[in-house]
């Protein structure tokens, strides 16, 4: 998948996330509004993984190599792939 395409989905999903956390701080007892947050939680952590390991990570929290820190090392998101 490509970056730009990458980047547009976790975008979606941290939108869906984001609303619906906006929700449940209202409606704590919404097992639909649950279950959609937590469905969109984990897709949005597997995109997040996924343009990590095809890109570099997102956000710091998202470095997994145990052998050098690479959370500077890649182009950031809104920077053109050279």
């Amino acid at each position: 998948m490509c970056r730009e395409a990458l980047l547009e989905q976790i975008d979606q999903a941290s939108f869906a996330v984001d609303d619906v956390k906006l929700y449940l701080n209202t409606h704590p007892d919404d097992q639909e509004a649950l279950r959609f947050y937590e469905q969109h939680r984990d897709a949005r952590l597997n995109l997040l993984q996924q343009y990590a390991q095809q890109f570099g990570p997102l956000t710091a929290d998202l470095v997994y190599n145990t052998q050098c820190w690479t959370w500077a090392q890649t182009p950031w998101p809104w920077e053109k792939e050279a």
